[in-house]
């Protein structure tokens, strides 16, 4: 990686994806009427998690989350933003999913890019793409005791492998690096969007009445 172009461009992506996703967890924590120090905490979990991830995975060790003062002091700004002028950004329609997808597809293109920079194959890079990008997302609800956005919701996941994957398929065809770049967040973050408001979703298993009773008996009786 002598060329700093790349290098350039990957710390944007991963700072942009770092605060976007930051903004979605402060904003979530304030919902939850979590102090500061709890909007703190939700905040760097989200922006860092799926890339400290990443990182550990490709041996790109210590990861950048916490090594480099950028992340968490990103982090915090945006923690700081959401504590205190929440009012303002809720003004935007559903503004933790909007951020929510920003970074999704910031994180996936930035994961694989990262992933081939580091000569991973490009199916283990679209796949790390992915998981930077869901990681955030799932530390976040977790730490918020929710099923996982990643388990439940509209097309989600799926984006972010689309966005990884077109990043995979324009470095092995020799698209400028920007371009491929911007082409997998824009189609990570509307695929994302539409499978929102058209309420898009993988299948889900369908059980029949007597799975359904055992599943309301299990309920009542966990034992």
């Amino acid at each position: 990686m002598g060329n700093t172009g790349p290098v350039t461009l990957l710390l944007a992506l991963d700072l942009a994806g770092t605060f976007v996703f930051a903004l979605s967890g402060g904003i979530a924590g304030v919902r939850q009427r979590l102090d500061l120090f709890g909007v703190f905490v939700l905040s760097f979990v989200a922006g860092n998690f799926g890339g400290i991830a990443r990182d550990i995975l490709i041996g790109a060790v210590p990861p950048a989350g916490i090594s480099d003062w950028r992340y968490p002091m990103v982090s915090m700004l945006a923690g700081l933003i959401t504590f205190y002028w929440t009012p303002l950004i809720e003004k935007l329609v559903s503004p933790v999913q909007i951020f929510d997808a920003a970074g999704l597809g910031l994180f996936a293109v930035s994961g694989a890019q990262k992933a081939l920079a580091f000569g991973l194959n490009p199916l283990m890079a679209a796949f790390l793409g992915m998981l930077t990008g869901i990681g955030g997302g799932v530390a976040r609800d977790v730490l918020l005791a929710r099923i996982p956005t990643v388990l439940k919701a509209e097309i989600y996941a799926v984006a972010a492998l689309a966005g990884g994957a077109v990043v995979v398929i324009g470095k092995f065809l020799d698209v400028p690096a920007a371009i491929a770049t911007l082409a997998g967040a824009l189609l990570c973050f509307g695929l994302r969007l539409i499978a929102i408001r058209r309420r898009w979703r993988l299948p889900v298993a369908r059980r029949g009445a007597q799975g359904e009773a055992s599943t309301q008996q299990d309920l009542k009786d966990p034992r």
